[in-house]
């Protein structure tokens, strides 16, 4: 393929070198202008109208910067040759190249995005097939390590469930029940946990909870949580799919009703009547395996207990989970909560980390009350790092460009680092302003359930409320209405509004005038 690359003097050297090293035949014309983005589809066909030396229509293709705003077909148009935006970052610009063939670039979406969607496309689409082929799954669920619950199907052949807890939900309302349950089917979960509360009888508020779930959660399996045998009785009659949790303890009380019902059970090797915890990893299995042959006539998910980093040893709960499914064939539960709640870190790469853990394991479920406010997004990310998971194990791979990702504050890429020499002299910035009111008013932001709301205040009275989901959304409504007449105070708007977006996308708190990352000045 021959390729005519339009490109600005700053990436120039580097897009000369990738272009050099490609398969395809290209020539690079740079233009007299610093950087890629100050270029326009009407300079960049002036610019070819101009060249010398070059037969532009003897090209296949015209590849322009991907930092252009306007749509470039207009090139197209004029010269008759297809034109079509490159990447964003010039040092992606390998990549275009070598999959140019098979791609069909745009003339208004930067070429490494595109990429980017038709391979998540593509990874989703895998998974999407797995699931929906029935015979398979029914192949599948012959297998002694794979059951259903309710009617999803679990097990190590399958992507790992996430499983997410509503904490002490005989304390919530019917509404926030509800709310809470929706939220986390919204954000992946495949099953909802109804959290009962340690040491009390909630037993007559069970019915309602879970025919409240059921009736609006279109098929999801509900287990109940509690060690309560009376609790897990109301929990059977009432209809779940899943009962968490049996232990020596309890099992012998219980066990009549759900084998009579077929209930599956999340199953551990502890025995709290008699307030007995196993210390070691052949403690922890051998406990877990006499309890798997009590419960031979139901299917039961294993769960070793995960523990919190340096509490008893996580590494050796860990161990414990690997040496069960060795002798075993029962799925595994992992309790990624655990782990996450009583760490004070970002969920998301934990949670990663410990999904790749689990697959290793051969693990079935996930497990999130996703409670603090640390690991908010916690369901969310289990989803996606579950199906990653479930990719690199098809694929044989690293969890390594699979089309899906949980890069979200940091770049997969590290950036070629192009350095622009300006003539012109440098200023040290220097915070001197000095606050005056703005006399068109002020504003209060507020970020909420991922949109941003500028409410408007005129002599400290609420006038008008402007609500989106961008900051430019925002700002470009409060510039129409005329709600801004000092330079300081827009920028001001400008630089709060930016936070309150970043803030609504990350589920982070925002509050006004103040940093919205607190660890990054150490």
């Amino acid at each position: 393929m021959k390729i005519l690359i339009v490109t600005g003097k700053l990436a120039g050297k580097l897009v000369k070198d990738i272009s050099s090293k490609s398969k395809q035949e290209v020539y690079t014309h740079v233009v007299d202008t610093p950087i890629a983005a100050f270029l326009t589809p009407r300079k960049i066909l002036k610019e070819l109208n101009n060249l010398e030396n070059v037969d532009v229509q003897s090209y296949d293709a015209i590849i322009t910067p991907g930092l252009i705003r306007k749509d470039v077909s207009v090139i197209g148009e004029e010269t008759g040759i297809p034109t079509y935006k490159g990447p964003k970052d010039a040092a992606d610009l390998n990549v275009i190249l070598e999959m140019v063939d098979e791609l069909e670039l745009s003339s208004q979406i930067p070429a490494d995005k595109l990429i980017e969607e038709e391979l998540k496309k593509r990874a989703l689409k895998f998974i999407d097939d797995f699931e929906k082929d029935e015979k398979n799954t029914k192949k599948l669920l012959k297998k002694p390590e794979n059951i259903l619950v309710g009617n999803l199907p679990v097990g190590e052949d399958f992507p790992m469930r996430v499983l997410a807890e509503i904490a002490n939900a005989p304390l919530l309302s019917k509404d926030e029940l509800l709310k809470r349950a929706k939220y986390f089917v919204e954000n992946g979960a495949q099953m909802i946990d109804i959290g009962m509360i340690a040491g009390e009888n909630k037993a007559d508020k069970i019915p309602e909870m879970v025919k409240l779930l059921k009736e609006n959660l279109n098929g999801i399996p509900i287990s109940v949580d509690t060690l309560n045998p009376v609790e897990i009785k109301a929990g059977i009659e009432s209809g779940v799919d899943m009962v968490l949790s049996l232990d020596h303890g309890n099992c012998e009380e219980v066990l009549p009703l759900m084998e009579e019902k077929q209930i599956p059970a999340v199953i551990l090797p502890t025995d709290f009547g008699k307030n007995w915890v196993p210390h070691t990893v052949e403690e922890r299995v051998n406990s877990l395996e006499s309890l798997v042959q009590k419960c031979g006539k139901i299917d039961v998910i294993a769960d070793l207990i995960l523990d919190p980093i340096n509490s008893k040893s996580i590494v050796e709960s860990i161990i414990a989970c690997h040496d069960f499914k060795a002798r075993n064939k029962a799925p595994l539960f992992f309790g990624v909560g655990n782990v996450t709640e009583l760490l004070d870190t970002d969920s998301v790469g934990v949670n990663a980390l410990l999904s790749g853990i689990a697959m290793e394991l051969g693990a079935s479920i996930l497990f999130t009350p996703e409670e603090s406010g640390k690991t908010l997004g916690s369901v969310h990310e289990l989803s996606v790092s579950s199906k990653m998971m479930f990719l690199s194990k098809h694929r044989g791979s690293t969890a390594k460009d699979l089309g899906i990702n949980l890069i979200i504050l940091k770049d997969k890429h590290r950036g070629e680092t192009l350095i622009e020499e300006v003539d012109a002299p440098v200023l040290e910035g220097a915070e001197n302003y000095k606050f005056t009111q703005d006399p068109k008013g002020s504003f209060k932001i507020i970020a909420e359930n991922g949109f941003i709301k500028a409410v408007h205040y005129i002599h400290l009275k609420p006038d008008m409320v402007i609500k989106g989901k961008t900051a430019k959304s925002v700002y470009d409504e409060i510039i129409k209405q005329e709600l801004v007449s000092r330079i300081e105070h827009a920028t001001y708007l400008g630089a709060e509004l930016q936070k309150a977006e970043i803030a609504a996308k990350l589920n982070k708190n925002y509050i006004q005038d103040f940093p919205l990352f607190k660890n990054l000045d150490y």
